[in-house]
Order: C-alpha cells, then sequence, then structure tokens
C-alpha cells in the first residue's frame, strides 16, 4: 500500500538531498586516494548534512500534515478502523502531491545556530488535562476509557505527539500490535528520531508490511545520512519483494558514499539488467575499472581485510568479462574489444605497453595456427601471442563478428570452438548466435549441429536454429526433416508448424502444407480466451497448455474448404484489383514522365511506384506463372504467392492460398488427360506485352531511384515466367533491359553475364558480340569486366567452335536440349557453357538447326586480340589480330590494334626483334591511316593515333606535329560549330605533358587556358 509513496520517496529525497551536497560528494570520489581528503570530504559532508536536517524534518512533519488531513476520530471502537483505513488511503492517493512536496522542501534547511532536536508543540491546559486523564485511566488498566481520551486529544491537536504514544500502548495491551505499530508510525512524525523510525522499520518487517518497513528505512536514512545499514537493510527488503527500482535506488545511494565498491556493484547488476537499464551499469562498471586500473597499475592489489594480494585489487578477469557482455548487448562493440584488450593487458602486468593500442586487429592475442593474414596489414609489429583467457576470448570473437571484422572474428570463434563442447557450451551458442544474426547462416549452421548431436548440449531452440539455417541457406529438404523431428517431439509448436508449412509450399507439397496451417488454425480456435499469441514459447511448461484437447483434423478440413464458387469468387475479385491497378498506372504515366521538379510530377510518381509494386508482385506471386516445367504455358488464373511474407501470422490467408494450388493442380491433370491447351495471352485482364513493359519501367525507375539489386532481382524472376518462354524476342527484351540497368549503375560483371548468354542463344552471329563491345565502351570498371578469364574461355570455345564449323563440319553435332552445335568429340559440346535458363526443351524436341558458317569470322578473332591487349598479353593479341586482319585485311579498327599490339610488344623487356616490331606497328599504323582517308570527318582520329605512337616512343617533335593538326582541325570545325570539339581536349592534354617534360612551361599554360579549363 505504501510501494508508489515510498518508491517516489527514495527518487526524490535521496536525489535532492544529494543535489544540495555535490560538490562535496564530487570531492569525496575525486580524491579517495588520499586519507586527508576523505577526512575533508566527510566533515564537508557531515556539516552539509547538519544544514539540511531542519529541511528533512519540515518533509517528515509535513507528512505527518497530509496524513491526519482526512483521519475523523468518532468515539466508539471503530475509530481506529477508519484510521486505519485512512492511512492505507490517503498514503497512495497522495502520491503525486507527496512528491511535489518533497521537491520543494528539499531545499530548506536552518538559517544558523546549534543542532538540536526541534522542541514539540506547546499544548493547551486543557490538552494536558485530558493527557493526564487518560494516562491515569491507563495505570488504572480503563484502556477504552484511556482510547477515548487520548482519540479526543489528537482530534483537538493532532501533533500532541504523547497521545499518539498513549494510544499505541493501549492498542499494544489490547493484543493489537498492527494498530499499535501504525499509531506509533503516526507519532514517530513528531518525534524526529532516526533509532525510533529503524525500530518501527524491523516491527514492520517482522509483521510482514513491507513496504511499510521500506517507507520506515526511508526515513531512517534522511534523518541519518550515515547510517548506510539502512540502506542496505532497505535494499535487501526491496530485492526480496521484488521492487527492483527502490533497490536500485538504495544501492546508488550506497555506492556515492562507498565509491567502486565491487560488493554493491555485484548486488546492482542483476538489479539494473532486470530493469533494463544497461547503460547505467556500464557507466557504474566502466567508472570502477577506470579507479582500479589507475589505483593498483600492476594490476595486483591488496585485500583489505585479509592483507592477501589479489588481482586487479579485486575487479578481476570475471568484472571485465560482465563489462563486455554489457557493452556487446548495448551494441557498443568497439567498448567491448577496448575493455578485454586493455584489461586483460593490465591484469598480466603489461598496463604500460599501450602501443598494443594502435593496431586495429587482435595481434596482442594471436595463436599463429588459427591467424589468417589479411592484405595490407600491418607486418611490423610482430603478434604477442600472449595468452588470453577462452571465456574473454568469447567476447572478442563476438564483438568482432557484430563489427562485420569477420576475419578477426572467426579466428577467435576458431579457438573457442576447438575447446569442449560440453564445457563451453554457452559460449558455443553466443557465438552461433552472432553469425545467425549477420546472416552468416553457413558459419552458424555447423555449431549448431555440433550442440544438437549432444543431448547434454542439445534444445528445443537449437534444433529450430539448426533448420532456420537449413532454411535460409536453401537447403529446404533439410530444414523440412529438422522441422518435422521437432514437432514429433511437440506438436503444440505453432509457429514451427507454419515455417514447415511455408518450406512444404516452397516444395510444392500443398496438401501437407495445408494439414499443418489447419492444426494451427485448430489451435488457435481452442485456445482459451485472454491468451494472446500462438505458441511459440520453447519452454515445454508453457506450450503444453494447448496440449489439452486432441486436434480433428478432418472436421476442420471440412469446415475450412472452399468451394469452385468461391474460388472463382476470389479469383473475380483479384482480377478487379488488378485491372484497376494496371488503368490507374496508365493513367499516371504521362504525368510522372514531365521534367523533375514539375508541378506534381514527384506525387505522380510517388503513386505510380506504390501503384507499379502492387501489380509486379502480384505477378510474381503467382506460382502458376513461375511452373517448374518449362513445356506448360499459363492456362489459367489460379493465383499463388510462393514467396512468403518474413512473418507469416495469416493462417486464413495462408490456407486459401494453398486451397488455390490444390484445385489448380487438379484442373492441369485433367487438361492433360483430356488434351494440350494452348496458353493465354493475358493475365487477371492485362496483356502480357503490358506486364512487360510494366516491368521494365519500373525497373528503369527503381535503377534510378539506387534500388539496382531489386530491380535485377524483378528482371531475373520474369526471365523464369513460363509466361514467355516460347517469345524469344521477349526474353531478349528482358535480357536487355537487365543490362541497361546494369550499365547505369556500372555493374558490368552482370553486362558480360547476359552478353554471354545472348551469344549462347544465337550461336555463330555477331550482332550479340557487337552489343558487348558497345556495352563496355570505356573506362577501367570496364576494362576488368572485359578482361576476365571467364569471357576469354567462352570467347576461346566460340572461336573453336566457329573454326570447326568452317573446316570441318563433320566434328559438329546439333543438340536439340541446349539448341546450339557442340563438337562430337566432347561429351557436352566441349565444354560449352549454356545457362540453364536457355535449355528450353527436352533433347528430342524437333527444333531446326541454326545455319553454319561458310567463312571465318573476323569478329570473334579481333574481341579475343582487344582482350589480351587489354591485359598487356601483346604476343597473344598478335597472334589472334594477325588472324583477323586475314580475314578482314580492309578493317581499319583491325590494323590499328594490330599496331598497338606490336607497339606494345616492342616496349616489353622480353622482346628480342625490337625494333622489327616498331617497323611492324608503324607499317599497321600506315595501313590504318589509309584506310580511314575516305573518311574526312576521322582524320582528327588519325592524326591523334599517331601522335600518341611517336610520343610513346619519345620523338616529340613528331608528336607535337600531329598533336596541333589536330588541334588545327578542331578549330576549323568550331568555326561552324562551337559545340563541335572533337577530341581535342585529349590531344591538348597530351601536348601539355610534351611541353612540361621539355621546358616549355608557357606553351603548356596556353593550351590549359584554351582547351583545358572551365
Amino acid at each position: 500500500m505504501l510501494s508508489s509513496d515510498e518508491e517516489d520517496f527514495s527518487e526524490d529525497e535521496f536525489g535532492a538531498s544529494d543535489e544540495g551536497s555535490e560538490d562535496s560528494e564530487s570531492t569525496d570520489t575525486s580524491s579517495s586516494q588520499d586519507h586527508t581528503g576523505q577526512t575533508q570530504a566527510s566533515a564537508s559532508r557531515r556539516e552539509e548534512g547538519e544544514r539540511s536536517l531542519d529541511g528533512v524534518e519540515v518533509q517528515i512533519e509535513g507528512d505527518f500534515n497530509r496524513l491526519v488531513q482526512n483521519i475523523r476520530i468518532a468515539d466508539d471502537n471503530s475509530t481506529t478502523a477508519v484510521l486505519g483505513k485512512d492511512w492505507d488511503l490517503n498514503i497512495e492517493d497522495q502520491e503525486a502531491e507527496f512528491r511535489n512536496d518533497l521537491r520543494a522542501a528539499s531545499g530548506v534547511g536552518r538559517k544558523g545556530g546549534k543542532r538540536g532536536r526541534r522542541p514539540g508543540v506547546s499544548l493547551s491546559p486543557q490538552v494536558r488535562a485530558l493527557l493526564g486523564e487518560g494516562n491515569q485511566a491507563y495505570i488504572d488498566s480503563n484502556l477504552q476509557e484511556s482510547i477515548r481520551i487520548m482519540q479526543e486529544v489528537i482530534r483537538i491537536e493532532p501533533r500532541a505527539q504523547s497521545a499518539w504514544t498513549g494510544l499505541a500502548n493501549c492498542y499494544e495491551d489490547l493484543g493489537q500490535p498492527q494498530k499499535a505499530l501504525q499509531l506509533r508510525i503516526m507519532g514517530a512524525h513528531l518525534h524526529h528520531d532516526a533509532e525510533e523510525w529503524d525500530r518501527l522499520a524491523r516491527e514492520s518487517r517482522d509483521l510482514g508490511f513491507s513496504q511499510q518497513a521500506l517507507y520506515c528505512y526511508g526515513k531512517v536514512y534522511s534523518l541519518d545520512r550515515s547510517n548506510i545499514n539502512a540502506l542496505w537493510d532497505r535494499a535487501a527488503l526491496a530485492k526480496e519483494i521484488g521492487d527492483n527500482r527502490t533497490a536500485r535506488n538504495s544501492l546508488i545511494a550506497i555506492l556515492k558514499r562507498v565509491p567502486h565498491d565491487l560488493t554493491i556493484l555485484e548486488e546492482l547488476r542483476p538489479i539494473l539488467i532486470e530493469l533494463s537499464d544497461l547503460a547505467l551499469c556500464a557507466s557504474l562498471y566502466d567508472t570502477a575499472f577506470e579507479y582500479y586500473s589507475t589505483t593498483f597499475p600492476t594490476g595486483h592489489g591488496v585485500h583489505p581485510e585479509t592483507g592477501a594480494d589479489i588481482l586487479g585489487g579485486g575487479f578481476a578477469l570475471m568484472e571485465l568479462l560482465v563489462l563486455a557482455d554489457l557493452y556487446n548487448t548495448l551494441n557498443e562493440h568497439d567498448k567491448a574489444v577496448h575493455v578485454i584488450r586493455s584489461g586483460c593487458r593490465w591484469l598480466q602486468g603489461r598496463a604500460e605497453q599501450k602501443f598494443w593500442d594502435a593496431c586495429e586487429d587482435d595481434r596482442e592475442y594471436d595463436e599463429t595456427d588459427f591467424r589468417v593474414h589479411a592484405s595490407g596489414r600491418d607486418r611490423e609489429l610482430p603478434s604477442g601471442k600472449y595468452p588470453l583467457d577462452v571465456n574473454a576470448r568469447h567476447r572478442l570473437a563476438v564483438a568482432r563478428i557484430k563489427m562485420r571484422e569477420s576475419e578477426e572474428g572467426m579466428m577467435h570463434a576458431n579457438i573457442v570452438l576447438s575447446q569442449d563442447v560440453s564445457d563451453y557450451a554457452p559460449l558455443f551458442v553466443e557465438i552461433a548466435d552472432a553469425y545467425y544474426e549477420l546472416e552468416m547462416y553457413a558459419e552458424a549452421r555447423p555449431i549448431y549441429e555440433l550442440l544438437g548431436q549432444d543431448a547434454g548440449t542439445s534444445s528445443l531452440y537449437i534444433l529450430l536454429q539448426v533448420a532456420r539455417c537449413c532454411h535460409m541457406l536453401g537447403y529446404l529438404q533439410d530444414a523440412a526433416e529438422v522441422y518435422e523431428s521437432v514437432l514429433a517431439n511437440d506438436p503444440s509448436l505453432n509457429d514451427a508448424k507454419m515455417r514447415l508449412a511455408g518450406i512444404y509450399e516452397v516444395l510444392n507439397e500443398p496438401r501437407k502444407a495445408l494439414d499443418l496451417v489447419y492444426q494451427v488454425i485448430d489451435s488457435r480456435k481452442r485456445r482459451p480466451r485472454g491468451v494472446k499469441g500462438t505458441s511459440q514459447s520453447v519452454d515445454p511448461s508453457s506450450t503444453s497448455l494447448f496440449e489439452e484437447t486432441t486436434k480433428k483434423k478432418g472436421k476442420a478440413k471440412a469446415l475450412h474448404r472452399l468451394t469452385p464458387a468461391q474460388l472463382h469468387e476470389l479469383e473475380k475479385k483479384k482480377e478487379d484489383e488488378v485491372k484497376r491497378g494496371y488503368a490507374r498506372v496508365k493513367e499516371l504515366w504521362p504525368k510522372m514522365m514531365l521534367p523533375v521538379g514539375s508541378e506534381g510530377q514527384q506525387e505522380a510518381e510517388r503513386e505510380w511506384i506504390i501503384e507499379a509494386e502492387m501489380l509486379v508482385e502480384t505477378f510474381r506471386e503467382t506460382r502458376n506463372l513461375f511452373l517448374t516445367s518449362r513445356n506448360n504455358p499459363f492456362r489459367g488464373m489460379f493465383p499463388r504467392r510462393t514467396r512468403r511474407k518474413a512473418a507469416e501470422d495469416d493462417e486464413d490467408d495462408m490456407a486459401s492460398r494453398l486451397h488455390l494450388d490444390i484445385e489448380r493442380d487438379r484442373f492441369s491433370h485433367r487438361v492433360k488427360k483430356e488434351s494440350t491447351v494452348e496458353g493465354v495471352d493475358n493475365f487477371r485482364g492485362v496483356h502480357f506485352d503490358d506486364w512487360l513493359r510494366l516491368f521494365m519501367q519500373y525497373a528503369f525507375l527503381l535503377t534510378k531511384r539506387g534500388q539496382y539489386d531489386l530491380a535485377d532481382e524483378i528482371l531475373n524472376h520474369i526471365l523464369h515466367s513460363n509466361a514467355y518462354e516460347k517469345q524469344r524476342d521477349k526474353l531478349d527484351t528482358i535480357r536487355l533491359a537487365l543490362i541497361t540497368c546494369a550499365i547505369y549503375v556500372k555493374r558490368y560483371s552482370t553486362v558480360v553475364e547476359q552478353c554471354r548468354k545472348l551469344v549462347n542463344i544465337y550461336q555463330f552471329n555477331n550482332e550479340p558480340l557487337r552489343l558487348l563491345t558497345a556495352s563496355l565502351a570505356s573506362g577501367y570498371r570496364s576494362t576488368d569486366s572485359f578482361i576476365t578469364s571467364t569471357l576469354q574461355k567462352h570467347l576461346f570455345r566460340e572461336i573453336r567452335l566457329s573454326d570447326s564449323a568452317v573446316k570441318g563440319r563433320d566434328t559438329l553435332k546439333w543438340n536439340a536440349g541446349t539448341r546450339r552445335w557442340g563438337l562430337t568429340a566432347s561429351k557436352s559440346g566441349e565444354g560449352d557453357e549454356v545457362p540453364e535458363d536457355e535449355q528450353v526443351g527436352p533433347a528430342d524436341e524437333k527444333v531446326p538447326a541454326a545455319e553454319l558458317p561458310t567463312k571465318d569470322n573476323p569478329i570473334l578473332a579481333t574481341i579475343y586480340g582487344q582482350i589480351s591487349l587489354a591485359a598487356k598479353s601483346y604476343q597473344s593479341a598478335i597472334f589472334y589480330l594477325l588472324h583477323a586482319y586475314d580475314y578482314c585485311p580492309e578493317d581499319p579498327m583491325i590494323c590499328l590494334c594490330l599496331a598497338i599490339a606490336s607497339m606494345g610488344r616492342a616496349m616489353q623487356r622480353q622482346a628480342d626483334n625490337r625494333h622489327h616490331l616498331i617497323t611492324q606497328a608503324m607499317a599497321f599504323l600506315s595501313r590504318y591511316r589509309e584506310l580511314r582517308q575516305a573518311d574526312a570527318h576521322g582524320m582528327d582520329e588519325v592524326e591523334f593515333n599517331f601522335g600518341r605512337a611517336f610520343q610513346q616512343l619519345g620523338l616529340h617533335s613528331l608528336a607535337v606535329r600531329h598533336y596541333e593538326r589536330v588541334l588545327e582541325m578542331a578549330e576549323n570545325r568550331m568555326e561552324v560549330n562551337p559545340n563541335d570539339v572533337g577530341i581535342a581536349r585529349e590531344a591538348a592534354y597530351n601536348l601539355s605533358l610534351i611541353f612540361v617534360t621539355t621546358g616549355a612551361t608557357p606553351l603548356a599554360e596556353a593550351l590549359y587556358r584554351r582547351w583545358l579549363s572551365l
């Protein structure tokens, strides 16, 4: 009944009084190492306490006045019952007023004079006479008369302390100790004696009045700030009854008087954790860590009682682990790493070795057998190889993993995981949980499996984590087996049932999934009212509540089965939604295409994206549009979502989707038996061509808004739709859209991947190769993708196939399954790499063979030579480019590439015919100029290339001449079109380099001002 009031007292009065002595408190803390300073601070604190004593007494008396205001004493014996009732009521109802009064009274103090007990109230002669009569009646053992008189005295003058005492004695003699105790507490408000309040607190505790005892202990401390025992008793009692806030306030008050005491911290830690006040707990431990590490720099100290030498002066490894755990829980992992590294170093007596803090890694505690050195790591400071406790290393592992420093984290984790799992099972679980939290499922799964193999370390949680990891890694069958074994032991886990149903859904086993969903629905309906949520706890005692009755699957199925009419009605409703959404998308498109910043453009774009997202997800969630068999076109509209939401909590919705699946499967079986049905050209009233246009527009807009990954996922998903599998032009359009988005964000690896697939599809066709070179036009990133080994090997296979087609057709064989020609000498087409996406039919399908080439293809050889040229493999480049020159000697590009390759080879040290190669390069360069002379607009390119060649050879005078011709041509063109600069800026830059190198700085500055300035 006093809990709220007492709680406010502890927070306000403690806080207010501590505020008043803030300076003395800080002085006491900061000078704890100096005995003289401690004495001065204690004296200052006592003096401050004396000055505030009157303020405390005013608070207590104000409390008394509030309690008395509503007490009405009657003449009969029921008066005391009313008194007790009012006591209970007023303490609880006036919490807010009490708190405000305490804050106001906290600043009241004595103006001066000698400290002493405040005199009682001056009693009138009438009251004194009544007190005498009452005392005489008590002496005569006339208790009822004495009670009546004392009540009359209290009615006239409530502040008559002797009346409360006499009334309490009467009830004590009547065998009513509880009433007597309440009356003594009322009188104690007028008699400011800390010992009296302490005695009342103990009596209240003995009678089981815990909240009342807490209230009295608070009064003890408010009157006697040096009484630490009262705070201990108060904290112990609050902890015993579960009043963590009061226990926290009392222990913190003790900690202010005895800073950094580890016993207090140990008591306070579980309370702060229970209150989720981890930040305060970490702050207290961190302050203590700093204090002990400063006070005992050697890492050892003397026990204050026994005099024995103890590690860290008492702040040992366990306290370091607690602090590291707090920081890891608060996601302040860098602080956890610092605590473990510096703390263990201090405990090992190496506190002066602060140079280890400069290392970003944990080489100080390396174990060579487990270290995997990273590139760029500072190797000047060797590994320290200092010992580290397994528990401390575990904290480092968790912190490093959660900081996404996987190399360091895995190094520490592997050391911990090499220990016996039965001895360190909790550490194994936390490491696995850290991996799981960061979606490192491949690393978490073996740890969970290791824990699950031993009965001593396995648990329901471990098995569920194994299943979740298998699910996330794509091992659906393994995940299903684990879930099945878990449910065999505990069939009440509805969360596991829903997850298993989702896996069955993906594995195309809708009947099993539907059966599980019905079990969950049946469990939900039989759950008693007032129980919220599904049974998801891993505690068997809590989940057993749902096992009281037997599930009736048959009735559930009959209850929830949808009729054909209901299925058609559901589909009709979804179709209407799609039509409305598509109409809105078309309506918004013109306004969305207005220039950025136009009125209404931004709002239209936002609404268009929302509507388009709904339509795209509707298409993608329809399983019938993404069948595993690629020979079945889309024949009907029985939609179903195969991509579940992250948390499927709507069992009814899932059940309806599974019903649609089952009905669709029945329909498909009937269709196969009757005849072959042609596919339809629309989905829910929207033509597939319009759907494709919507997908592309949505993907382009996502890419433009920085969401390329989502756009790429959508387009790749649409590639697998059987709505477009028979339409090669539509698939090509999707691939071109993928290439477009990848070029926009400079993901050239995707460009190469899609171009390779087009090369595979259109065998012996040069257009995909031209698309490849055009998409990788320039830049370092595109060059890196251009020279990848996978593309080189792919083009090399194409060269071999093309050469075999021209020179030996008997060595080729048509493969109807891959729709490609392959070499007969190889079982699989000589390693011909064909994506699964292009295997669109069985091997015996009658598909017309592609036409074989009749002459050599210079483009393949040229591109392969250019890849070698970009990779600075000049000798290989010359070989393939000479083949291309034989096939097409009139191509200026081939001649230019040969000139570059020859000159590049001449500059290499391995070249033994340097002059011959340079002569050859100039010959091909001259041939290139002859072939380009027919194009007057390309002569500046010719002059630039000649200038670049002479500049590389160091013939600067000749190079200057050609560069100046480029600038002259640009000047002439700019007279007609000022924006037609051509390649003048590139020529000016190279020319400026020559001028700077040769010391002609003024000429270089003139070029900068004319051509290279904004």
